[in-house]
């Protein structure tokens, strides 16, 4: 059974392990280069690295290839493992054997599912070791063209750690549960493509937030800390809707911010005298922008005010924390499905 799930499997696996092969070897012979120009340079790295086209295409490829890994594991590993026998009907040979059903599945399960495992993992060990100086830069405070997000946020923590190795699990049993019911091979992959890409979208807006309870702060507002505000309305007579502050240290992920009055209530506009702070708009003349007031003097009177920045955040030492714990959901995710496969298998075909 070992070795005819292999001849049956293994043009797939050997398309996908090839091109997981190359990408390891172009990260293999550069990530050393990449490691001693993060010791040599140290505070300026970021900006010695954004005139290497090579590393720069590297960093790019590895996120992309690390996402499209368990929707294509799940569409061409998965979806078809059953579903092409089924819709074949070369099931009902092997059955008749003395192979039972649960011995087909669990063998067909296991040689494919654990080399879609391993091959992820394999895959986002390289990624992530290769851009460890890169992330630990950007950690620390440096920003430089295209690295500037820390890998807490979600471009990045779903391309890193251990995640991805749960992502695929998920989607290679959803792609088998899929297969067993559809019993359609190109039906069962187009929906279980669509469905692993969706998950990936919605599971960091909707799911990673809440696997830890995010932490609350209040912030007052100053000249250093403002990163925005958002007027809306005329332009003679805007109206300030709210200001956006940045969080001490770095690395952290912001969930959520909102201006709060001294008795603790949310804010859904700030005072109107605002609006009337900072050089004003580019057609405001010269005498306009002299009696304005800076926007220190606004932020003052907003922390005499009482006005602050409530935030919800998840710093950024909390990164393997949320990585085991949503590698873990989705990894019962997968033997939940696992399961219902094996149900199905036994209740409903024949």
């Amino acid at each position: 059974m070992i070795w005819l799930t292999w001849r049956q499997f293994r043009l797939q696996a050997l398309v996908v392990v090839g091109a997981v092969a190359v990408l390891a070897v172009l990260l293999a012979v550069t990530g050393p280069g990449l490691a001693d120009d993060y010791q040599r340079y140290s505070t300026d790295f970021l900006n010695q690295l954004r005139f290497d086209r090579i590393n720069e295409y590297l960093y790019i490829a590895g996120q992309i290839v690390v996402y499209a890994a368990p929707p294509v594991i799940g569409a061409f590993w998965g979806a078809p493992l059953i579903a092409r026998e089924l819709e074949a009907g070369t099931h009902r040979l092997v059955w008749n054997q003395s192979i039972s059903r649960t011995r087909w599945l669990v063998t067909k399960l296991a040689v494919t599912g654990l080399g879609a495992m391993a091959v992820t993992g394999l895959l986002s060990l390289a990624v992530s070791w290769w851009a460890d100086p890169i992330d630990d830069a950007i950690g620390a405070g440096q920003t430089s063209g295209i690295y500037n997000v820390p890998r807490l946020l979600p471009p990045v923590f779903g391309a890193r750690g251990v995640v991805p190795i749960g992502y695929a699990a998920f989607a290679f049993a959803l792609g088998v549960a899929v297969g067993l019911v559809v019993r359609r091979s190109v039906v069962a992959i187009a929906i279980t493509l669509a469905a692993v890409i969706a998950v990936e979208i919605i599971s960091p807006m909707f799911l990673r937030p809440h696997l830890m309870t995010p932490v609350q702060t209040h912030v007052v507002v100053t000249t250093d800390n403002m990163r925005g505000l958002q007027l809306s309305g005329p332009e003679e007579n805007p109206e300030v809707m709210r200001v956006e502050a940045q969080l001490p240290g770095e690395g952290n992920w912001k969930l959520s911010e909102v201006t709060v009055n001294s008795a603790g209530q949310a804010q859904k506009t700030l005072p109107s005298w605002v609006a009337d702070c900072g050089p004003g708009g580019p057609n405001a003349t010269a005498e306009e922008t002299r009696v304005r007031p800076p926007f220190s003097t606004c932020f003052q009177r907003l922390a005499d005010e009482g006005y602050r920045q409530k935030i919800s955040y998840h710093p950024a030492d909390r990164f393997w924390a949320l990585q085991w714990r949503e590698t873990g959901l989705f990894l019962a995710l997968g033997l939940l499905i696992t399961g219902f496969c094996f149900w199905r298998i036994r209740r409903d075909l024949s």
